[in-house]
């Protein structure tokens, strides 16, 4: 089947299964490939541990648990819901679970729930709290037609979603001992890269917060939530998150957050890994992320799925990645997240601007 051919399908695929994904609990993901990512740096795999994120083992007693819930902050922006020793916050479309337990004794069962689902794992580093899946797709995305019924065993590898996802989570300690839980989701999807729809490019496609939201929910389950408890917390409404904005301190480009350093630390960790950005440490108590960052190449031609997975996967090979920092500063209500070079010295350069752009517009 030529590459026409196979987009006609394709496009019919999605056109007929163009129903929400969560509906029903449509979600049947199978990993695009068995090996290792294309977009795992190697250096990534030799970090070197920093005690600053080992949280101590240890038996979570009664009275820590009930001390744990009391403090669960409040406010406007954060909706909470509550059950046992786990709970959900919200900020505007972003999600994240607490639990009362250690990252230690947390780190296996995660795991253990990204392997259940379907997934692979391209990145599993416990030393700095960050597992990352394989690119998958999601299958329950296409019709189960009188065709695909009939021959889907024997020729299933033609039918696609024409989509990828892949989900990256993050475990960080909180000040209480227990353990934040973040989800977050990228996409890519297949297009046509010529007017005579020969030959077909991976592109990325926007983060989908529904799909983060059901694979916590799903999550609340494994660690001991009952079904119908979690799905009576996940059709919660959602607080509305604080507004932000680009701005200008000082020649620096700056995104401007309406709230306080805990929520917009939070928010601004969610923006990066649903953005893509390699987060090799963290430094809570300093507002600090360190990350790399590839500049975007000025040529979007990207190679086949299966064979170059994504061009700023292999971008990454070519073009060495730069080192910043992103600084989380807060006075009140008010916080300012800039760049900061590998030095850091205040970074005012079209990098700058370019991930200050991409943090914002997660961030509306």
């Amino acid at each position: 089947m030529n590459n026409s051919a196979r987009l006609g399908l394709l496009g019919l695929t999605i056109a007929l299964g163009a129903c929400s994904v969560l509906e029903g609990d449509k979600i049947d993901y199978k990993s695009a490939s068995k090996g290792s990512t294309l977009e795992v740096p190697p250096d990534l795999k030799t970090l070197s541990r920093d005690t600053r994120y080992t949280v101590p083992g240890g038996v979570v007693s009664a009275n820590a648990m009930q001390a744990n819930q009391a403090a669960q902050p409040s406010g406007p922006a954060t909706a909470l819901s509550s059950l046992g020793d786990v709970r959900i916050e919200r900020n505007g479309n972003q999600r994240w679970l607490v639990v009362n337990r250690p990252a230690d004794q947390l780190w296996d069962p995660v795991r253990e729930f990204w392997l259940e689902n379907g997934f692979t794992l391209a990145l599993d580093q416990s030393n700095i709290g960050i597992m990352e899946t394989d690119w998958a797709e999601n299958r329950a995305k296409i019709p189960q037609d009188f065709i695909r019924n009939t021959l889907g065993r024997v020729l299933d590898s033609l039918y696609s979603t024409g989509e990828r996802d892949k989900f990256r989570t993050r475990l960080e300690r909180n000040a209480q001992g227990g353990t934040e839980i973040y989800v977050s989701h990228r996409g890519m999807q297949e297009v046509f890269n010529t007017s005579t729809k020969e030959t077909t490019v991976w592109q990325p496609r926007a983060a989908d917060p529904e799909l983060e939201a059901e694979f916590l929910r799903r999550l609340l389950v494994k660690l001991g939530v009952s079904q119908e408890q979690a799905k009576a917390v996940a059709a919660t409404p959602a607080a509305r998150a604080s507004s932000s904005r680009v701005g200008n301190v000082g020649g620096v480009p700056v995104v401007q957050i309406d709230e306080g350093f805990d929520r917009a630390w939070r928010r601004v960790g969610l923006a990066l890994d649903r953005t893509g950005f390699t987060v090799e440490d963290r430094d809570r108590s300093q507002g600090l992320y360190f990350v790399r960052y590839v500049a975007p190449k000025g040529d979007k031609k990207e190679p086949g799925f299966l064979g170059k997975l994504m061009s700023f996967a292999s971008s990454e090979k070519a073009v060495p990645p730069l080192k910043y920092r992103i600084v989380v500063r807060s006075q009140g209500e008010a916080t300012t997240v800039s760049v900061l070079n590998a030095a850091g010295a205040p970074e005012s350069s079209a990098n700058a601007e370019s991930i200050v752009r991409v943090l914002a517009e997660d961030l509306k």
